[in-house]
């Protein structure tokens, strides 16, 4: 074991876990203040549940060595996954512990797209079902050694297929399950709310990335230098894009730019370096920008735009991880460096990982739609009077003494 690496990934852990709570103040801040209370709890529940699932059987399916599919269950409650010691440099209880942390976050991202409106109950059992038969088959066939995707060579460094193409396309088909709002809000409630969740998701992705490598190393180095790049350059194109468009700079906007251009990094930031990482800012912002401007012509009411951000930008980053990868960063050579097949790969990996996922995602959503104790959606009494108080019995702003 080295002492080094295992401080840093203890750290690198507890980083990717401050994500969640920065993203339960992005969401939250951007729906209906009514509402923010639950949109809260939609990703501090995901830490409780699938923290849970995890050491249950949720590390073992994604992890265990099973068959190209899925592990097995020989890692059940974590038995035999080894605090002091393992097959590389940080104990094996580490890895399954920073690997949890990326599980945990997930399915939070799904619920962007059902905010408001989601039956807070089914939504447990649904997070249950889906880190089981969807996110630890995803993460096997990427990141364990007998995955199938781990053997064609499919470049994911920290979770560009495995997590927000996953998400993404998740949150299309649970959106399109549940149907539209029936009076959804014209802006942000709490500006601050979303700069704030910005700001701890930009700090917490230097663990997401720069901690995927599993070492203190140069590789660490470079992925948190790529990471802020692209997040920085594609704040930036966002940002002027949006001032081109309508003669001011929204700040929701930049802080979105931002989210896109962490997203497109992840799957690349073991490969590539910063010119690459330039690049895929740059393309990210402007991508993504497009891609939730065009969203309302869709009539999919992805009520905070998780594909437009996570779908397009994941997509993104795992087709220019094959083209910016250079041999020189990760050992692994990309589209410019001549390796015409890697994309090819990618491509693979992209498709695989939206089709299972919808379809799976589909499943799961309409059996416990059918299921006369759980559906899908609030009533409409619900809705319309505050899932806050309906669902937790509790308002995030009261409006006087009396109250």
């Amino acid at each position: 074991m080295n002492q080094g690496d295992t401080a840093w990934m203890l750290v690198a852990s507890a980083l990717v876990l401050f994500m969640t709570p920065g993203l339960a103040f992005f969401y939250g801040g951007l729906v209906r203040g009514k509402n923010v209370v639950n949109t809260i709890m939609l990703s501090f529940m995901a830490m409780a549940v699938v923290s849970v699932v995890w050491v249950l059987w949720g590390y073992s399916l994604a992890f265990g060595t099973g068959n190209w599919f899925i592990g097995d269950f020989s890692a059940l409650g974590f038995r035999g996954v080894d605090m002091n010691g393992g097959t590389g440099p940080i104990p094996d209880m580490l890895f399954a512990i920073f690997q949890m942390m990326f599980a945990i976050i997930t399915p939070a991202l799904i619920t962007g797209a059902v905010v408001e409106r989601f039956k807070f109950t089914t939504y447990l059992v649904f997070l249950v079902l889906w880190i089981t038969f969807v996110y630890a088959p995803i993460a096997h066939w990427v990141w364990a050694p007998e995955g199938w995707l781990f053997k064609r060579g499919a470049l994911d460094f920290a979770g560009g297929t495995v997590v927000h193409i996953n998400a993404a396309v998740a949150a299309v088909v649970a959106a399109l399950l549940l149907g539209k709002r029936r009076n959804p809000g014209l802006e942000p409630h709490n500006v601050p709310f979303v700069m704030l969740g910005v700001g701890i998701l930009w700090f917490g992705w230097f663990g997401f990335n720069a901690g995927s490598g599993l070492a203190a190393n140069g590789l660490a180095v470079n992925a948190f230098l790529v990471t802020n790049t692209a997040a920085a350059a594609a704040a930036l194109t966002w940002g002027v894009l949006s001032h081109l468009q309508n003669k001011r700079m929204s700040a929701v906007g930049v802080g979105s730019g931002a989210v896109a251009g962490l997203v497109a990094i992840t799957p690349a930031a073991g490969f590539v370096g910063v010119m690459g990482a330039l690049a895929i800012g740059f393309g990210a912002g402007a991508l993504c920008y497009i891609a939730v401007r065009l969203r309302p012509k869709t009539g999919i009411d992805d009520s905070l735009d998780v594909f437009g951000v996570h779908g397009v930008g994941g997509i993104w980053g795992a087709l220019a991880a094959g083209i910016f990868a250079a041999a020189a960063i990760g050992g692994k050579e990309g589209l410019i460096e001549g390796n015409i097949g890697q994309m090819g790969t990618q491509i693979i990996g992209i498709v695989a990982t939206l089709l299972y996922s919808a379809v799976i995602t589909f499943i799961i959503l309409k059996v416990l739609d059918v299921i006369p104790s759980l559906g899908l959606r609030v009533s409409e009494r619900q809705e319309e009077q505050s899932v806050d108080v309906t669902a937790h019995g509790e308002r995030a702003y009261v409006s006087d003494g009396a109250d």
